[in-house]
């Protein structure tokens, strides 16, 4: 079967077909233990008080939702490319009172200005892109954060041991072997480097019944500019 693609020459929708976007939340549930993975994300940003945050590749809002929860004070915007995730996400919020802007645009070309943003958070993003689309969408990142903001990102990473490494051909038939092959090949960090964040590294990693989640985190100088 051909993947669901957009205008987009290499997008690839939430697992690999829109007929399965209905089940995006609780396959989610499933491979991240319910929430301890976004948790986990979510501690290790360390929001405060009245801080701007972008949710990049909000699929249907969980994450944007789980912060605007426990930290009301923030301002979340939270961007996706998939028209239909983000109905979901919107939907999700509106229900619960949520106050989040949510903006349909591409990660490589994000509709904000130079210096928006004091963290930039994204969930298993990058694994969809090729390699090129990864450099730019760190560049973009780079771009929009303020000088002294964050990065935080959980994506599949390099395998913690054999087991992990077979569970993760199940992710790869899925959403391609080439773009993911970067990712289990430990590269994320690479391409944060060459974006020229500072203090890159990969702060824990997780495992799940479909791979090695990875954390990493990144700062954008507070003298860049």
């Amino acid at each position: 079967m051909k993947k669901q693609k957009t205008d987009h020459e290499n997008y690839v929708s939430a697992l690999g077909y829109h007929w399965l976007t209905p089940f995006y939340d609780s396959f989610m549930r499933f491979a991240g233990r319910g929430n301890l993975l976004m948790q986990a994300l979510v501690a290790q940003a360390r929001f405060e008080k009245g801080q701007q945050v972008l949710d990049l590749g909000c699929g249907t809002g969980a994450l944007a939702i789980m912060i605007k929860h426990d930290f009301p004070s923030v301002d979340i915007v939270a961007l996706d490319c998939d028209r239909k995730m983000l109905s979901i996400a919107e939907h999700k919020a509106n229900q619960i009172g949520a106050d989040i802007q949510f903006d349909l645009a591409f990660a490589e070309k994000l509709p904000y200005p130079d210096d928006s943003f004091n963290r930039v958070v994204s969930s298993l993003l990058f694994h969809h892109l090729s390699w090129e689309h990864k450099k730019q969408v760190a560049n973009e990142i780079f771009r929009v954060l303020k000088p002294g903001g964050e990065l935080h990102v959980m994506d599949w990473g390099r395998a913690s041991n054999r087991l992990m490494r077979c569970l993760f051909f199940a992710v790869q038939l899925i959403d391609g072997f080439s773009n993911t092959r970067d990712n289990v090949s430990g590269r994320l960090i690479e391409v944060f480097n060459e974006a020229e964040f500072s203090q890159v590294n990969q702060q824990q990693s997780l495992n799940t019944v479909f791979g090695t989640l990875a954390l990493y985190a990144a700062v954008k100088a507070a003298d860049a500019g």
